[in-house]
């Protein structure tokens, strides 16, 4: 798992406002404890409310709102998936449409690497 995604779903985890052990957490992501003590370390070096040290646990002190356009990579692999079969339908009347919104996706996320569409 990659440290990107590894904490975004620390995050994810941690949203609920509960104290939560680095064995706990270690468990669910499948990590070894000492990754999540410097994944914590880091996360609250980047101001992000977590509170916690080695031996108690942690917990994230405010609740913590994410943008719904956060996209994990599944999710965004997904979405350009279906896009593209759908923008390569010429037949469908939603085909333009996709590989429109592909394009504005393309422009948000230049990391995702996606090619561009031509419409």
């Amino acid at each position: 798992m990659k440290r990107d995604q590894r904490l975004y779903d620390l995050v994810q985890i941690m949203r609920d406002g509960r104290l939560r052990t680095a064995q706990e957490l270690a468990q669910a992501l499948g990590v070894s404890k000492r990754t999540i003590w410097r994944d914590m370390a880091m996360m609250a070096a980047t101001g992000l409310p977590v509170e916690g040290e080695r031996g108690l646990g942690y917990i994230l002190r405010e609740p913590l709102v994410l943008p719904p356009t956060v996209l994990t990579p599944d999710e965004l692999a997904a979405l350009v998936q279906a896009l593209q079969a759908l923008g390569g339908q010429a037949q469908d009347p939603r085909a333009r449409a996709a590989r429109s919104l592909l394009n504005k996706i393309a422009t948000l996320l230049p990391q995702a690497g996606i090619p561009p569409q031509t419409e």
